[in-house]
């Protein structure tokens, strides 16, 4: 009888609402909700961009934790979606093939930041594809001889038989693929990715050391030809050029001369920058007998620095949507503007196209992300206050790279007027 009594009672004061003042649940903060979002399987997980945790400001702490839960997931994913397509040496791509070859010159422990990576662009070009197979057999047989110091070279086979087999946008997409996949699944070091490239190869590292020049520790063309490329944007990448001094075919002798003398201009104005080496190899021809080297160990001297304090860039033929901790809006990458961004403490000074628009990428390793940020350009400041960090930024900048090292958590869009 009395258990009953109590028993009703209880629900007597239930019911009246006394017995129902159980704490609140804490607000779900942008953290959990990420939590809960990365549970989701990918194909199923809805865009970040319709909810509001994902935009809503971050702690520097929360901002740091966030990255590592999705940079957790990045790798995850990697792993379990790559590791085929490297074991079978060949990427697929908008129905282009990559073959590659993975010589590892690994005889020591992966070091705690990574080992280095030398890729190397094969010669050949518009010839038969046979003998595009042969150059690049021919390159994975110089391993030996190139022989990195601790680290791994790879040797990818151009997925096109033309003249320009380096320069075309497909090779972007698929050198990107390949550096995230060896940053995962072989340990490398993404500060330690150097360039190499000999003959048509070196028209391609002419061409791809300057576009993708947030990727390279340092680059190096032998007896290449640069084209259409132009040197500005290598300001933070080390640059060596090794050609025969007989090597007379498409001038390719004066012309290494002539980029020689434009990097000595560039360094002259700017003395921080444009570190480059230039060798006309006496009595040698397209064929350097092996002296070209010594690019290998000069190259390797060299560490990226991911988030330099200066940045020059100069649009080429073909466009990037981001170099480093500048990025510009799609359809606004016009052909062979030149934007250069400077940055000291809190303030960032931009000089670009009139009317373009620039945005910069900002991360708590750059400056402080607690404190208002100013960007000024062309006599103005177009922005001056705090930049907030999101979750939103910090997965699409992932994404994009797949680089830690390029990974944003705020960012701020201005005209230049």
């Amino acid at each position: 009888m009395m258990r009953a009594f109590w028993l009703t009672a209880w629900l007597g004061l239930a019911c009246s609402g006394v017995a129902q003042s159980l704490p609140t649940p804490a607000p779900r903060t942008s953290l959990t909700e990420l939590r809960v979002w990365l549970t989701v399987p990918r194909p199923q997980r809805p865009a970040l961009a319709g909810h509001g945790w994902a935009t809503a400001p971050l702690a520097r702490a929360e901002a740091e934790e966030a990255g590592t839960a999705l940079w957790a997931d990045h790798a995850a994913f990697i792993r379990e979606t790559r590791a085929t397509e490297m074991a079978a040496g060949v990427i697929d791509l908008d129905g282009l093939r990559m073959p590659f070859a993975l010589v590892p010159f690994t005889n020591i422990p992966a070091p705690p930041e990574g080992y280095p990576l030398v890729i190397v662009l094969h010669g050949g070009g518009q010839v038969p594809h046979d003998v595009n197979e042969a150059q690049w057999r021919n390159q994975i047989r110089l391993a030996q001889t190139y022989r990195p110091r601790a680290g791994l070279y790879l040797a990818p086979r151009a997925p096109t038989d033309t003249w320009n087999l380096w320069h075309q946008a497909h090779v972007d997409r698929f050198l990107d693929r390949l550096i995230e996949n060896l940053v995962v699944l072989r340990g490398v070091n993404p500060n330690r990715i150097y360039l190499l490239g000999y003959s048509a190869g070196g028209d391609g590292a002419f061409q791809l050391a300057p576009r993708l020049a947030d990727r390279w520790a340092a680059a190096a063309a032998l007896a290449g030809h640069p084209n259409d490329a132009a040197p500005e944007s290598l300001r933070n990448v080390p640059f060596a050029i090794h050609v025969g001094a007989d090597d007379r075919a498409f001038n390719r002798h004066t012309i290494a001369a002539d980029w020689g003398a434009r990097l000595d201009v560039l360094q002259r104005d700017d003395p921080v920058g444009y570190v480059h080496h230039v060798e006309l190899h006496a009595g040698k021809r397209h064929w350097m007998d092996l002296e070209d080297r010594a690019a290998v160990p000069w190259m390797e001297a060299h560490t990226r620095d991911p988030l330099p304090t200066k940045i020059v860039w100069r649009q080429g033929a073909v466009p990037r949507p981001r170099g480093y901790w500048l990025a510009v809006p799609p359809g606004e990458t016009g052909k062979r503007s030149l934007i250069v961004a400077e940055r000291e403490g809190q303030c960032v000074m931009l000089k670009g196209p009139r009317s373009s628009r620039i945005t910069v990428l900002l991360n708590d390793a750059m400056l402080d992300l607690d404190l208002p940020v100013r960007i000024q350009t062309n006599g103005s400041t177009p922005f001056d206050g705090r930049v907030p960090r999101t979750i939103a930024t910090l997965q699409r900048t992932l994404a994009e790279r797949g680089d830690t090292n390029l990974v944003f958590s705020a960012e701020v869009t201005v005209t230049v007027p």
